[in-house]
């Protein structure tokens, strides 16, 4: 597998963002190996809490987030998703599969950092890894938090907002990871700000993840990822360990989305599951902080079994 790696000197003075990461290797599935960025902050024996970004962005999202939870004694780990951020690059979009996402994360966060008692919070395709993630080992979690994302299987339609992007993802001749970020907030992000999404993709040759990543969620039934995904909705119809919904107000992709959860999943019954007003569909831009006190309450209030 032909990989790429991002200069460091592209991740040099990112605004609000000092955090140095760590990195783990995992097998890239053909017998070479690829490396996993990962920023790993606060105290060492607080909670631990998930941060999965989605596409095309990376741990940069969460900045916003990451001082509030540790602020609040939590331990925070942000990967970068293989192809996004300081992780490698598979270079040829084939070489990326649904599939090989959920294991390079497996690989990274519970093998290498052997997370457990975690409070997941996934957003994107951040939900569509970490939610499979959750299913596949739920004794590793003990909470989560979808915010703007959800678990297709291909069974139902997707949005008319969500396949107009797959066709722009798919066709365009240019994709500006950092306009597309931009794009998918309600505030002004600063120029700055755009340049740091851009940073991970010097070139177009960097883009095979943020490119590929939409045309692989299942929108059919008959898709190579829907029947591992109806397993993990299986798992999730029952899990009963807290699992809350934080949604925002302003995104017309996932919209509506957090209903099946509220209504499939036992652990998300009988909650209060806010609506964060003023966020697009990165909302970690929006309004960070406000759903990183969201996560910081339930974990609050939600206190692990004794002897955990």
């Amino acid at each position: 597998m032909e990989t790429l790696r991002t200069p460091e000197e592209r991740f040099t003075d990112l605004p609000e963002f000092p955090y140095a990461p760590r990195y783990v290797e995992v097998d890239d599935g053909e017998g070479g190996r690829l490396r996993v960025a990962v920023v790993d902050e606060g105290p060492a024996d607080g909670e631990t809490v998930l941060l999965l970004h989605g596409e095309p962005s990376w741990s940069f999202l969460y900045r916003r987030m990451i001082p509030v939870l540790v602020d609040a004694g939590l331990r925070v780990v942000a990967p970068d998703l293989v192809g996004f951020g300081r992780s490698d690059k598979p270079a040829q979009r084939t070489d990326h599969t649904y599939a090989r996402h959920v294991a390079w994360m497996r690989q990274a966060l519970l093998d290498e950092l052997d997370l457990r008692d975690v409070t997941f919070v996934g957003q994107d395709w951040g939900a569509l890894i970490g939610l499979r993630l959750v299913a596949e080992n739920p004794e590793r979690f003990a909470r989560v938090v979808i915010a703007n994302g959800g678990l297709p299987t291909g069974d139902r339609p997707v949005t008319e907002a969500f396949l107009a992007w797959r066709r722009f993802s798919q066709e365009s001749p240019q994709f500006q990871v950092g306009r597309v970020v931009s794009n998918g907030c309600t505030s002004d992000l600063p120029a700055d700000v755009v340049a740091a999404y851009d940073a991970p993709f010097p070139d177009e040759r960097y883009t095979a993840g943020p490119r590929v990543l939409p045309a692989l969620v299942p929108a059919d039934a008959d898709d190579p990822a829907a029947a591992d995904n109806r397993a993990a909705w299986e798992v999730l119809s029952r899990w009963d360990k807290p699992f809350l919904t934080a949604f925002s107000d302003g995104d017309a992709i996932t919209r509506g989305g957090e209903r099946v959860f509220q209504k499939l999943v036992p652990g998300a019954q009988g909650r209060t599951h806010p609506t964060l007003v003023g966020g697009g569909h990165f909302l970690q831009e929006d309004v960070g902080p406000e759903l990183a006190r969201v996560v910081a309450d339930l974990i609050a209030a939600t206190p692990l079994p004794e002897g955990q």
